[in-house]
């Protein structure tokens, strides 16, 4: 099992930045996909970014070269920094960590608010 703690969201007004972190409860980096998800008042979770085992990124439409998803493998700790916010990024931001074998090993953290608001 994983235990994933996301802190880093708050208020923040547009055009401004936010760096989200996501603890992992043991060190997990080079068997699992991580991966930062959103969801919005009324709408699905939808996938903002993730980064393989490899060091691969892939990043939404919506946030590309707006925001970075990095990681510190002594830490085991991954990041979402996110620069020039629109209000549309409005939401509660999840980690997510993805067996990269065993599909059934799929974790959440608890989400962590971020709102874009002047």
């Amino acid at each position: 099992h994983v235990q994933l703690v996301e802190s880093g969201g708050g208020l923040v007004q547009p055009g401004g930045s936010l760096r989200l972190s996501c603890a992992a409860s043991r060190s997990i980096f080079k068997i699992y996909t991580m991966g930062w998800y959103r969801q919005a008042p009324g709408k699905q979770r939808e996938m903002v970014a993730t980064l393989t085992t490899s060091d691969s990124t892939n990043y939404a439409e919506a946030v590309k070269g707006r925001f970075t998803i990095s990681r510190d493998n002594a830490k085991n700790t991954v990041y979402l920094q996110m620069d020039s916010l629109k209000p549309e990024d409005t939401a509660v931001y999840y980690c997510n960590a993805q067996h990269i074998i065993i599909r059934t090993a799929n974790y959440w953290g608890q989400g962590t608010q971020v709102t874009v608001s002047s």
